[in-house]
């Protein structure tokens, strides 16, 4: 016979369990529905994150100019040595058949003295070690003998020396290759920012750093300030033509310029050499902490770690080529967002 058993009836606990769960999913689900989309960032939050990424960036830039100067430098000395050491191996092969035409003579008259033969051996600095044998040889010989043993010297230390340079510049080629993909990588941030904006926001950005500059010319024209030097004066003066030109990471002009770029540009078209970084430049003259005592021309370095320099132009305000994005302008020092640290009267 069936059994007509009551089917079991769930407990007072799991029910009380289901309705707490099924009204949490309702009130999460209904505060998804509710809640306000999330806030697009202000133009002026976007100005500020866009700028600290430049800095960055102009940072990387600093250390990859020093990297590709050292690279440069590099270069040119292996260069030199690799000559150096060509122009020794044919030395020292004349000075070998040089001695190479005594034995002749030598066998010619009677056979070769076995002290030529040491002579001639391949290890020389053996040989000479030998004092015993100096005695049957020549003034002449032993004089070309001490020549390839002072060449052979020579040569294999511009060789060890060239392979330790042939080190340094790989490991340099690889920080140079580092430092480029991060200012790649900041720059890509940064733009990436900047496409969020409108045109309408992107023109107002523009308007707004136009009319800084304006100001900052204005104020810069009426000052009495004068350069430190004829090549203060010179140096300024090419850095004024060229307002307007781009700035582009690593460029040193003529047609486009980053910040050590530009001064280092500048102050060529004076007849003066500076290093090619913002941190080396600071060693290219007299440092000056005041404000006050800052002469037209002089160098001005801004930030702890000394990355961007510009040429000062009087009443507070300097020419520089600013970051990506920007022109070669004039700007007030208020505005660089870093502190000045020093000027340097070069």
């Amino acid at each position: 016979m069936a059994s007509h058993r009551r089917p079991k009836q769930p407990s007072r606990a799991r029910v009380t369990v289901l309705t707490t769960a099924a009204a949490a999913a309702v009130a999460l689900s209904s505060q998804a529905a509710n809640a306000a989309p999330s806030e697009k960032p202000s133009k002026d939050e976007v100005k500020a994150k866009v700028d600290k990424l430049y800095e960055q960036a102009e940072k990387a830039t600093e250390k990859y100019n020093g990297a590709k100067e050292k690279q440069e430098k590099l270069q040119k000395e292996i260069s030199t040595i690799q000559d150096d050491v060509a122009r020794g191996q044919q030395e020292l092969n004349e000075l070998r058949d040089g001695l190479g035409s005594m034995a002749s003579a030598q066998y010619r008259s009677g056979g070769i003295d076995p002290s030529v033969q040491l002579l001639l051996s391949s290890d020389p600095d053996d040989y000479l070690d030998k004092a015993s044998t100096l005695d049957q040889l020549s003034g002449q010989q032993v004089e070309a003998l001490k020549k390839i043993q002072e060449k052979q010297r020579e040569l294999a230390q511009q060789r060890s020396e060239a392979a330790e340079k042939l080190k340094d510049l790989s490991s340099t080629r690889t920080e140079l290759g580092k430092k480029k993909k991060e200012v790649q990588s900041k720059l890509a941030a940064a733009q990436k920012l900047l496409n969020s904006l409108t045109a309408e926001e992107k023109a107002q950005l523009a308007e707004e750093q136009n009319r800084a500059s304006r100001a900052a010319e204005r104020d810069a024209l009426s000052s009495n300030v004068p350069p430190s030097s004829g090549r203060a004066a010179a140096a300024f003066a090419a850095a004024q033509s060229k307002l307007g030109s781009p700035y582009v990471y690593g460029a040193t002009g003529p047609s486009s310029f980053d910040c050590s770029g530009l001064t280092s540009w500048a102050y060529a078209q004076a007849g003066v050499q500076l290093p090619r970084t913002s941190q080396a430049q600071t060693g290219a003259g007299t440092k000056i902490y005041s404000v006050d005592q800052l002469k037209v021309g002089d160098l001005v370095f801004f930030f702890n770690d000394l990355h961007h320099v510009g040429l000062y132009a009087g009443n507070g305000q300097i020419i520089h080529a600013p970051r990506t994005g920007t022109v070669v302008r004039y700007e007030s020092m208020n505005t660089i967002g870093g502190p000045f640290m020093f000027g340097v009267r070069v």
